[in-house]
């Protein structure tokens, strides 16, 4: 299964990124969409799992989850808005964490991109950064990758500056 990632779109989902993810089969989106339409656009685009974010309103938050938990050939995928990282979890996140046992954990908000290994959990964290233009991050970010038989594998990360539309 070939993956799309992204996070923090504050309402813009635009050409670059629709062809950064044109070969991908589905799209994993890690929170604020911004509105109900970019989701809608989104999922008319590709296949779409994603969870609300702390920016989402109630629109928003009535087609998406606070946390979604989901297998994904072999692998248990853990996604929510606000997560941190090893050492630094937000609560919330290590309880279903902890309770859930994900072998991936994707998060986002930080708007900052980041994969990290959590060896204590044995679990590979992702937070693809921030796709809008909304935001104190200067570069615009998604990630793409594939899994096969639980192993991830080409991961690629792309990067647009900000001002670029």
């Amino acid at each position: 299964m070939y993956i799309g990632l992204i996070s923090d779109t504050h309402g813009v989902f635009d050409e670059p990124f629709m062809d950064f993810f044109k070969p991908v089969d589905e799209i994993w989106h890690a929170g604020d969409f911004g509105t109900l339409e970019v989701a809608e656009v989104m999922a008319a685009f590709k296949p779409l799992i994603g969870v609300y974010g702390n920016c989402d309103g109630t629109d928003v938050r009535l087609d998406y989850p606070l946390y979604r938990l989901f297998d994904c050939c072999g692998m248990k995928v853990l996604m929510t808005h606000i997560g941190g990282y090893p050492g630094r979890y937000d609560p919330r996140a290590r309880v279903l964490i902890d309770e859930f046992r994900p072998d991936i954990f994707v998060c986002g908000h930080s708007h900052i991109l980041k994969v990290v290994n959590d060896r204590r959990r044995n679990m590979l964290v992702m937070n693809p950064g921030a796709a809008g233009i909304q935001g104190f991050h200067l570069v615009r970010t998604a990630l793409r990758f594939r899994i096969e038989n639980a192993d991830i594998r080409d991961m690629e990360v792309f990067e647009l500056d900000r001002k670029i539309r």
